[in-house]
Parts: structure tokens; C-alpha cells; sequence
């Protein structure tokens, strides 16, 4: 994977992150125990597809 292609998806992550704190601060505010419990799992989910993209960034930025 390049490392633009990385850096991208990256992005893209990074905008669904600030999308699950936003929709977890929202049902914080309303006091949905489900839609709180839904937002952990969205943002527990985009953490978990970010990992794999940081050591392809890490070892693209070393290489240069």
C-alpha cells in the first residue's frame, strides 16, 4: 500500500472517529443507555481499523 493511499484511508478514519464522539457526546446529552452503547461500538470499530493502517505509515515514512 502506498503511503498517499495509506494516508488517506487514514483520513477517512479519522473523520468516521470524530463522527462516533460526536454521535456518543449526543446520546450522552439524551441519556440513551442503547445509542450510547451503539456509539462505544462504532468508535470502538474505527479504532480497530486504524491500527493495521499506523505501521504502514511508520515503515513508509522510515523507508525515505
Amino acid at each position: 500500500m502506498s503511503r498517499s493511499h495509506a494516508f488517506i484511508q487514514l483520513i477517512g478514519w479519522l473523520l468516521f472517529l470524530a463522527c462516533a464522539v460526536l454521535f456518543l457526546v449526543s446520546a450522552v446529552r439524551v441519556g440513551d443507555r442503547l445509542l450510547v452503547a451503539g456509539s462505544l461500538v462504532f468508535l470502538i470499530a474505527c479504532l480497530v481499523f486504524i491500527i493495521p493502517l499506523l505501521p504502514a505509515l511508520r515503515t513508509q515514512r522510515a523507508d525515505k
